[in-house]
Order: C-alpha cells, then structure tokens, then sequence
C-alpha cells in the first residue's frame, strides 16, 4: 500500500522533517569525534527519559590530533526514540507494525537511474591514499577507553548472491583500519553466506557501503528477513514507493542514488584478519574476532557530505530501538528480603509486576561464591513461605531498581542449563495459579506451590561494560551542561569499566584509538593475517 504522502527523497529531507519537529539538535561548538562525540550523545541514554532524547548534528567536529573535518555528523536521526523512528517511517508511533506488516505484502522493486547526487563527487585510485580515502569521513570512536579503532556503525553493507544476484542489505560494524581498508562483522550474517559463496567460487566479494541513506532503507537493513527477500524491495514497500538505485563505478552493484556516501570495494576471501574489539549491543566489549575486510576502490559522496553515526553499545541505544520496536519488554520487579548471607548487600521490591511486590525479588551480592548465590536464593524463596515465588541473584554493579539492569544480567550472565533451580514446597498465599476460584478452605491448605531460582552472577571475568571509559563521558558531561543541555539523571553504569577479561594488547589499542593512533593497529593487524 502506497503511502499517501510523497516519501523522502533522501536523508536530508528526512533531517529537515526531524528539525521542524523539533526533534534535533545543532551543535556548533568544536567536538572532538574519538573523546567527546559518541559520550556527549550518549548521556541521553543514561540521563534522559526516552520523550526527552534528540537526535543530534555535529557542525564543527576534529579529532585527536586536531585535523578538522568538513563533514558534519549525525547520530539519533534513526532511531534515538520511537517517536524518531515514526518519523522515518513517516507514521504515527502506533501505525509502526502496521507499515511494516504492509510493506512485506506489498514490496516495490527498485528503480534504476543513470545518474544521482551520491556521484557529485568521485574518488579513486591514488585519490584514496592522499587524504581523500576512510580518512576524510570523521567516523567517531564509539566507545572511547575501549574500542580499538573508529568503526562504521550506520554501514549498510550492499552484497548480492554470487549465484542468484539476489541483493542483500546489512547493518554490520566496519572497524577503520587504514586510508582504503575497513574491516566487517559479517561471516555470520546473510552477507556470510555471499562470502562463503565467493569463496567456493575462487573469487572474490565484490560490496559497497552507503552511508547516510533514507530510513526506510536502514530500517530495512537491520531487519530479520529470509535470505532471499531483496531489502531494496522491503524498503520500498517501507516508504510506499521504489527504491532509486544507480550502478556503483568500480564494481558491479546498484547503490542508493541518493545517499552521502557509498565505500565501493572488494573484499579477499582467502585471508582474514583480527577485527575488534568493540562495544557491542549486549552491553559488553565484543570480543576480537577474525574477520574479512573490504579493500576499497572508490569513494563517491554528495557536495557536502553528511556522515550518519548509528548509537549502539549498552543498551538502550538507537541500535536496541530499532531492532526492537513495535514490542514492548514485560520487565520484572523485585520483591525486597534480606538473605541473612554475607556477600548480600541489598535486596530489592517492584510492585508493578506482582500487586504487592512480594512474588519477584532480586538479590545484589558482591563478590558471591556459587555456594553463596545459591544459599541466598534458597534462604529468601522460603522468606514467609509464600513470598519470592522469583528470586534473582546479580552482581554489585548491578542497579537493582532499574528492570534494563536485572534484564540485561538475566540475558547475559544466566545460563538455562545450569542456573535455573525449581524449589518446591511454598505455601500458595494469595497466588491464583495454586487453586480453582471457589475451591475449600480444606483444598487451598493442601496446595502449594513452587519458586524459580536464577543464579545471574557473571560465572567468570567478563569483558569491559561497552560504554565508554569514566574520564571521557565525565568530559562529555561538563561539555553537556556548558551546552545547557537538558539535567542529567544518570543511570548506572554511566560509564565503562573492566570484568578481568581485558588483556595489556586491548588496553595499548584502546590508548591508541583515542589518540588518533589507531592505523598502527590495523598496520599490525595485517602481519596477523592467516589463511581462511
């Protein structure tokens, strides 16, 4: 179904409609984009209601050894809230799952021109290599402290089928390694397969990136569909009418005619290389990976580029909100009794789940042993017989009064197998789910019920927190209020810090990355090299 109003024609008309809402914020003052940018925007996040998030434009940004770059920067303008991203799709917040529903039944293919605004400008060959490659495009380090270089975060990574030409389109991290190299997270992805297919072939993978495209297109590319559903087409049926799409100039692929940028390359399938670490959407470091690069051949880009940055990292982020909206997470509260165990340290209770507050609880311990989780967890399912019929156990840093935090524990630091305990034997209280409505005083003392134990300690020394380092976002935040930018309300954590699984090598690259170093990572990245 089409829409009845005329879609944007490209991100700036996007950008301009998020402006006139009210919905962005200009930031003239000089930014620095390896220390100050991602922190700065990413207050918001930890200090900040979601109907008090914008999305953002950097005017004036440099980087750590004081270049200055004439590309502006965004972050936000896809999906900081779920009113942004309403915009994008250019509905009501409550028409979201509709459109979406819509578009898969009626997608629109693409449309194919012979000349568009991304090739106002054309940069290949030697061009690449003296100042007119990655380098000129001011990509922020996403999490200051501890990635190991800039990466592409908004990167929607353009590839077709080696054997059907069938498109795909993907949002993947692309570490910044050099002027004409950039890495890509991707072997486990629809695009994986691509490679895998190059591969068998003998040849290799041929891809682009387009930066700064319409947001039906980034919508579509974070989408999970089936492998053989063309997201050019998705994004059509997204904004109700096709796709425009213009050959790339150094390899065979149709681009977004009108995006900011397009990195055209290809990428070896012989050989892989070290890529990462870097903040990822769980809400730790992503590990180092060893992962295909994109070697590139041509960049072309509009008359006054606009780079997009996309906020991922610990969630909530703009990356969470898009792959998430349109659900909404029943978060569980916590009912408050002391275990009596030493490595207790607070107890918490959240009525909105459970009436009263009594069914639900989580326990915070420091530095708790096995034995010790589980000997709180026990000691507090029999508390009063009837209470905790859900008990929690989480790390200190674990704010037990925000439902994001026990969530982001439950996913990340409990395993099934092994963490989950039934105890049987409680006295059935008030819980419906023990007896019939109508049922004999006799029936309901012979009940009884259960309670579920989840031991949530992390099991072993964990990754860094993926939030930047405390030094940078403090900085950020004298820079927040000299900008006189909405109060604060930080959230813990509010900034990164180590779990023990962070070696010396990750630490110099980290250093590296911020001061603007971070070539000598990718420099040593290619001796590292083995085959695939």
């Amino acid at each position: 179904m089409a829409n009845s109003v005329k879609y944007y024609r490209d991100f700036r008309e996007h950008l301009k409609a998020l402006e006139e809402r009210g919905k962005l914020i200009r930031i003239t003052r000089e930014i620095n984009k390896d220390t100050e940018l991602m922190p700065l925007v990413r207050w918001q996040f930890r200090g900040l209601e979601e109907r008090d998030r914008k999305a953002f434009m950097f005017e004036n940004v440099i980087d750590s050894k004081g270049k200055r770059y004439s590309m502006p920067v965004t972050v936000g303008t896809l999906a900081a809230t779920t009113e942004i991203y309403a915009i994008g799709m250019m509905c009501e917040p409550e028409q979201i799952a509709e459109r979406w529903s819509q578009a898969q039944l009626n997608p629109f293919d693409p449309i194919k021109v012979t000349s568009a605004p991304v090739h106002e400008i054309v940069w290949q060959g030697q061009d690449i290599l003296n100042g007119h490659g990655l380098d000129m495009i001011p990509v922020p380090i996403s999490t200051p402290g501890f990635d190991n270089a800039p990466y592409l975060t908004s990167a929607n990574w353009i590839t077709k089928d080696p054997e059907t030409g069938i498109y795909n389109i993907g949002n993947y991290r692309s570490q910044i390694k050099s002027a004409n190299r950039t890495g890509g997270l991707f072997t486990s992805q629809h695009m994986g397969q691509h490679w895998r297919k190059a591969k068998a072939k003998g040849q290799r993978l041929e891809a682009c990136i387009a930066i700064g495209v319409v947001p039906s297109i980034a919508y579509s590319a974070t989408a999970k569909i089936p492998y053989d559903f063309d997201e050019y087409r998705l994004a059509g049926g997204l904004a109700g009418a096709p796709v425009e799409v213009v050959q790339a100039k150094t390899v065979d692929l149709l681009v977004p005619a009108t995006a900011e940028i397009i990195i055209e390359g290809t990428i070896p399938t012989d050989i892989v290389e070290p890529e990462g670490p870097f903040g990822e959407y769980p809400g730790y470091m992503g590990h180092r990976t060893e992962s295909p690069f994109l070697e590139v051949t041509c960049i072309t880009h509009r008359q006054g580029a606009i780079y997009t940055a996309l906020m991922s990292q610990f969630p909530p982020s703009e990356s969470s909100k898009i792959k998430h909206t349109g659900t909404e997470k029943i978060i569980y509260k916590l009912l408050r009794q002391d275990s009596g165990n030493s490595a207790v340290i607070d107890v918490a209770l959240h009525d909105e789940v459970s009436g009263s507050g009594q069914a639900f609880c989580v326990i915070k311990m420091r530095n708790a042993t096995k034995a010790e989780a589980w000997r709180a967890l026990h000691a507090t399912a029999g508390f009063n017989g009837s209470y905790a019929k859900v008990c929690i156990a989480v790390d200190e840093d674990i704010d037990i009064q925000d439902p994001a935090m026990i969530n982001w524990a439950l996913c990340y630091n409990m395993r099934p197998g092994e963490d989950v305990e039934i105890s049987k034997g409680k006295m059935p209280g008030l819980d419906p789910s023990t007896y019939p409505p109508g049922s004999e005083h006799e029936d309901r003392r012979a009940s009884s019920t259960s309670a579920l134990l989840i031991n949530a300690i992390r099991p072993w020394p964990y990754t860094p927190v993926s939030l930047p380092k405390k030094e940078f976002m403090e900085r950020s935040k004298q820079i927040w209020e000299e900008l006189e930018l909405p109060p604060l309300k930080p959230r813990m954590p509010w900034f990164g810090y180590s779990l023990g699984a962070w070696t010396k090598q990750d630490e110099e690259e980290a250093d590296l990355a911020v001061k603007g170093d971070y070539f000598e990572t990718g420099k040593k990245q290619t001796g590292q090299r083995k085959k695939s």
